[in-house]
């Protein structure tokens, strides 16, 4: 099959290779997303184990549409609907892009929409539901200069949410984007890794989940399992390889977090026990000044704030500034990754960065940035 794997701004080449390790073949990076092809087994496993997509989209349909009239028709012929969508099923309809005749979404949507439920008239006397927040079936529809694109959307909800944060704070980082700033990092389980201003514990869950193989997609549920074509078999087959790559038991160094805010702390702390990684996770609730880093050099992972949502610019330059110092004075020969979404605050640092990677926050332009300490 045909399908592209929707993703955060900056991440598309990490996305990729995410996508080749887990069997997916032709696979080519977009922007803000990845065409790949793959057969049911590997579709599968994605969702299983893709720590990066938001969303994971079956092509079903190509056509042509220059307007409301001809999507109408297209849309009815695109799918053997008998098989897909019984009056008894829930559907959503999404769309993204535009071509001629169609520029707006809402009105691209409802046409999609009225063409099915008249289909369905004719065929039941009855129709479908729309559920715009549990359907199931999702729709997926993307328009361009030469036409329309048909896909099914394999889970209802987005796949950044694991289903282990309950509790978030502020400015809350998506697991599908700290995942993707640790796979930058190149951090493999194998030296310390420890976050100075660690918030629920993101960034430090995503790097140990990665290390220890436990698949994101495991304990939820997916739209694909309710599709025509689904095969019950291929599916268990692959729960059962996601289930056994899973190491509890694989020894790794310190990892250590460290959350001023005693409220904060304990949010990470219920979050890292949701994940079931309490017993190799550290949380400590302090200043980061009183935080002692392990013997055995590694890498520090941070996303302080840069005043977009939380903070002012006068106090977060004191907060860099005092991080930088304390950084090199204590951690002497680790590698340092910082997101920034401002330039002004990333200077407080007094240190060049030896890499930079452009990352798009909740739409916030970002740099994920890695120094060296010496």
């Amino acid at each position: 099959m045909q399908a592209i794997a929707v993703l955060p701004q900056g991440l598309e080449e990490e996305g990729a290779k995410e996508l080749l390790a887990l069997g997916a073949q032709s696979v080519r990076a977009l922007k803000r997303s990845v065409a790949f092809e793959a057969d049911m087994s590997c579709f599968y496993r994605l969702h299983l184990q893709a720590r990066l997509p938001f969303r994971l989209l079956r092509e079903m349909a190509r056509f042509q549409c220059d307007g409301p009239e001809s999507l109408y028709f297209a849309i009815q012929t695109a799918l053997d609907w008998e098989k897909w969508l019984h009056p008894s099923m829930s559907f959503r309809v999404d769309v993204s892009g535009r071509c001629h005749g169609l520029t707006h979404s809402h009105f691209t949507a409802l046409q999609v929409k009225n063409a099915l439920i008249d289909l369905q008239r004719n065929l039941w006397k009855v129709r479908s539901d729309i559920d715009l927040e549990q359907p199931d079936l999702c729709l997926h529809l993307h328009l361009n200069h030469s036409g329309g694109v048909l896909s099914l959307d394999g889970s209802a909800g987005s796949l950044h949410r694991r289903g282990y944060r309950a509790a978030m704070g502020v400015a809350p980082l998506k697991e599908n984007l700290a995942a993707g700033l640790v796979q930058i990092s190149g951090w493999d389980g194998c030296v310390p890794l420890v976050d100075p201003l660690c918030g629920s514990g993101t960034l430090l869950i995503e790097a140990v989940s990665a290390a220890i193989d436990s698949a994101p997609g495991l304990n939820r549920s997916f739209l694909f399992e309710g599709w025509a074509d689904f095969d019950q078999n291929l599916w268990q087959d692959e729960i059962k390889k996601a289930e056994l790559s899973k190491d509890l038991n694989k020894k790794l160094p310190l990892i250590i977090g460290c959350e001023q805010d005693s409220q904060i702390a304990d949010q990470a702390r219920n979050n890292i026990a949701a994940a079931g990684l309490q017993k190799i996770i550290k949380i400590q609730n302090s200043h980061f000044r009183e935080l002692l880093f392990p013997k055995q050099k590694g890498l520090i992972l941070c996303n302080p704030p840069y005043g977009k949502r939380i903070g002012s610019n006068a106090n977060l330059k004191n907060l860099y500034e005092e991080l930088a110092k304390f950084i090199k004075i204590n951690a002497s020969g680790w590698t340092f990754w910082l997101l920034n979404g401002n330039r002004e605050l990333s200077s407080s640092i007094h240190m060049k960065a030896s890499r930079r990677f452009p990352i798009s926050n909740g739409g916030i332009d970002c740099r994920w940035l890695k120094y060296l300490i010496h």
